[in-house]
């Protein structure tokens, strides 16, 4: 009778430590036109430790195919399956918009690793349970056209991806652009995974513009850069930090010299002052991914500061509720929203309205010399 007496007391103590496990669900892209940017996050998360706050930590990681039907499939599967406290991703703009209703609804945080601004709009109530670790577009808008107008560009052209990450940056970089006193003569768009884009090409030079910015990120971005080098367009060309990996400087090649684009310091950190908050993160971290998988990218650095945020967060979640429970993701929200956290690409503070919590250090401007990032003023 008393082994009888004993199994249930066991079982339940073996859920009980079941629950105490934290699980943390990703979407990312490791395949499709963001498997550039997906990959380096995916093998990120490989080299992530399995406890935070002395508490077993697991990372379910699904791929999304850079698809944002499948990244919300992804999301709900994670939900109602996986029975996650968290979600990160996904890797792109598109999918992690697209992801919003889906946590809101279901009250679980997300932190995404996209960059436009309106995955953390704080007009969205639903962004409540929404943060992101890359850098704004219009924090980095704001870099380019001061850039810009420093050296003496006047006007300018734009040309970027059709969806919500090219219209992002072109809303941003005409705002930034009126108030640096640029105008701004041609638009155009074009899909990601578009082979050629010779009529938009030859649109922008038909303008003439000073300058040309590519709004888009990942190998992609390479397309209209060739194609303008191809067409003798003497003028400067910018990059977003969509682009600030190293495929897109093996595709991009010769054609990639001189570009100039805002960036993560993550990835200039040697050329960074001592004094640097966050060159000594961005190292540790470097050091690591590299010893494994290679050549740095800027998109690890924002799935290694989704880490950094959580290792913080997590433990003061854990003083006010068990994982598995609707109680520790109210509260794990409320402790990254609290969050202060110098990680590799800047020094996070998260308030209530602003889960983004990145200023001016999150960003530096760099140039493309004969295939290597420099840094710049």
């Amino acid at each position: 009778m008393k082994l009888v007496k004993l199994l249930p007391a066991l079982a339940l103590g073996l859920a009980f430590a079941a629950q105490a496990e934290i699980n943390v669900g990703v979407t990312l892209s490791a395949t499709g036109p963001a498997a550039s940017l997906g990959i380096p996050e995916k093998n990120t998360f490989e080299l992530l430790p399995a406890t935070i706050g002395g508490e077993k930590v697991n990372w379910i990681v699904l791929d999304d195919a850079s698809d944002t039907t499948r990244a919300v499939t992804n999301a709900r599967r994670h939900i109602t399956e996986n029975k996650v406290d968290v979600i990160v991703g996904s890797t792109i703009t598109p999918n992690s918009l697209a992801m919003v209703d889906v946590v809101a609804d279901a009250e679980v945080p997300m932190i995404s690793m996209a960059a436009s601004a309106r995955i953390v709009d704080p007009a969205n109530p639903k962004t409540r349970w929404v943060f992101k670790t890359p850098q704004s577009d219009s924090l980095m808008a704001d870099a380019i056209a001061v850039h810009m107008k420093a050296n003496g560009v006047k006007t300018m052209g734009y040309i970027g991806f059709a969806d919500a990450y090219g219209d992002g940056w072109l809303a941003e970089i005409k705002r930034s652009a009126q108030t640096a006193g640029i105008k701004v003569v041609a638009e155009e768009k074009y899909n990601r995974a578009d082979p050629s884009v010779t009529g938009q090409a030859l649109k922008l030079i038909a303008a003439n513009p000073d300058a040309i910015l590519i709004g888009a990120a990942g190998t992609p971005g390479a397309t209209p850069q060739k194609e303008l080098a191809a067409r003798n367009y003497k003028g400067r060309i910018y990059q977003t930090h969509g682009v600030a990996n190293p495929d897109f400087l093996r595709v991009v090649g010769k054609d990639g010299n001189g570009t100039v684009l805002p960036a993560g310091p993550m990835l200039v950190y040697e050329q960074l002052p001592d004094a640097n908050p966050v060159k000594k993160v961005a190292a540790d971290y470097i050091a690591r991914y590299e010893q494994k998988f290679g050549t740095r990218s800027t998109f690890g650095g924002h799935a290694y500061d989704t880490y950094l945020l959580l290792n913080q967060a997590i433990p003061v979640a854990l003083k006010k509720a068990k994982p598995g429970t609707k109680e520790f993701r109210a509260a794990l929200r409320d402790a990254l929203e609290g969050a202060s956290v110098v990680a590799t690409h800047g020094v996070f503070v998260m308030t209530p309205s602003d889960h983004n919590g990145l200023d001016n250090r999150a960003r530096v401007m760099v140039k493309i010399d004969n295939g290597k990032w420099v840094l710049t003023k």
